[in-house]
């Protein structure tokens, strides 16, 4: 994971703000190596999904970063990669302050989250409450794991690059 200030903002951004959508292929083959290691000392996961963003900004770049990621995700981990998730209400997180992020959006998911073991993925990790809201939605419907993974972190807990 990256942190999300020079190097790390600049492939966020170069996918998500100016659709460089061929950056997601190298963004998920490293999803996959940093996750590979952990995902064998579990149970492997069988299904690749994301959180997705909101119809709005979807609209507007023609796509879903997050998707893209987790497709291309999946296709490093050959694991099928499975729309579960749907986002309610049309809030965006991005330029939002820190209790309206914490608020966080809501997510429905559809019940062939059953017995799953999931990677939930998703560009960039601010405060955690869209990862937070979505593994609850994933849970609740009866996902049997779900583990995490983000290409950045913002914030005070940052991570190297190199971590």
């Amino acid at each position: 994971m990256f942190s999300h200030d020079e190097v790390g903002r600049e492939f966020i951004h170069a996918l998500k703000y100016r659709g460089e959508r061929a950056i997601a292929r190298w963004l998920g083959e490293s999803l996959a190596l940093a996750h590979a290691a952990e995902l064998r000392s579990h149970l492997p996961v069988d299904t690749v999904t994301w959180a997705p963003t909101t119809a709005a900004h979807r609209r507007a770049r023609g796509f879903d970063q997050a998707e893209t990621l987790a497709r291309a995700t999946a296709k490093a981990l050959r694991v099928r990669p499975v729309r579960l998730l749907r986002r309610l209400g049309s809030t965006a997180q991005s330029g939002a302050g820190r209790a309206d992020r914490l608020a966080g959006p809501g997510f429905d998911c559809r019940a062939r989250a059953a017995g799953r073991r999931i990677l939930l993925v998703d560009d960039v990790v601010t405060t955690g409450a869209t990862l937070r809201a979505a593994t609850a939605a994933l849970v609740g419907a009866g996902a049997a794991a779900v583990h995490v993974a983000a290409c950045a972190r913002r914030g005070r807990d940052r991570v190297s690059a190199g971590a």
